[in-house]
């Protein structure tokens, strides 16, 4: 692969991303979410659902937008990977200045 071609995986995963995107602006619309990270807006609701089905984001109606709360201290989903919450993720990429 050349300097410039686009790489064919990355390390995280769409979740992780919109769960990153929400960290960052708990008011960020879906729109939003997914022109950041380059997926539809209908996979991007989709993956806010994921999320909250799972516990990670609680979104809350407030007039016509939602703002979610990020429940930082839920583990990962995966077993190698549970006992560490997911504020170890979220820090490492919405703190850059450390």
């Amino acid at each position: 692969m050349g300097r410039n071609a686009e790489p064919r995986w990355t390390f995280l995963t769409n979740h992780a991303r919109v769960l990153l995107e929400i960290a960052r602006n708990p008011q960020v619309r879906v729109r939003d979410i997914a022109a950041s990270i380059g997926i539809t807006e209908r996979a991007a609701q989709g993956i806010v659902t994921d999320l909250k089905e799972a516990g990670y984001v609680d979104p809350v109606r407030v007039g016509r937008r939602n703002h979610y709360s990020v429940n930082a201290g839920q583990g990962f989903r995966h077993p190698t990977e549970a006992d560490i919450p997911v504020r170890a993720l979220i820090d490492m990429f919405t703190d850059r200045e450390r």
